[in-house]
């Protein structure tokens, strides 16, 4: 898969070299809530993620691309489509930046646009939907940004730090077709 460039950021597909930054995101216990995480991973599991990873998202069902910056190789976060479904032509949508730094820059607002133009011009895809936490305020406006409509809320959906948190279910529905 080609690079896909927005103005500052671009996505690329993952390299052997990003095991450390992976094996750093998904071990991060405090986006665990967001990421739907629950145990952490050892390198060895993030390597064999690795070494699959040039599977196309018709095969593993996934598309995770890393999150840079322009003329910038290491990994600033992550972009996924997850649960992709081509009989119905839809998927889910996850993002997470690392280290508040790279935060309110507007590098996932980037990320985002680009991953929705790739999955609806390349992949052809007739939805997204992303499920994200009520209080997750910064998620919900920018998903609201490019179009998602909340379109339910499952109550007391996830059990965080003992007690029962909402989530709301995004739909953005490719109207050009």
């Amino acid at each position: 898969m080609k690079t896909l460039k927005g103005s500052t950021i671009y996505l690329r597909a993952l390299e052997p070299n990003d095991l450390e930054f992976i094996y750093a995101i998904e071990n991060d216990q405090t986006i665990w809530e967001v990421s739907n995480t629950h145990t952490p991973y050892s390198r060895f599991l993030v390597k064999q993620y690795l070494e699959n990873a040039h599977q196309d998202i018709y095969e593993a069902k996934q598309l995770r691309l890393a999150i840079c910056k322009d003329q910038d190789f290491p990994a600033l976060g992550l972009v996924d489509l997850f649960d992709f479904d081509p009989k119905n032509n839809r998927a889910g949508v996850g993002i997470v930046l690392q280290g508040a730094e790279n935060r309110n820059q507007n590098i996932g607002s980037e990320a985002l646009e680009l991953l929705i133009e790739y999955a609806f011009s390349n992949l052809n895809l007739h939805q997204l939907y992303a499920n994200i936490g009520t209080e997750n305020v910064a998620s919900n406006a920018l998903f609201t940004k490019f179009g998602f409509e909340m379109i339910g809320v499952k109550k007391e959906w996830t059990f965080v730090k003992g007690k029962y948190k909402d989530e709301a279910l995004f739909q953005l529905i490719n109207t050009t077709f």
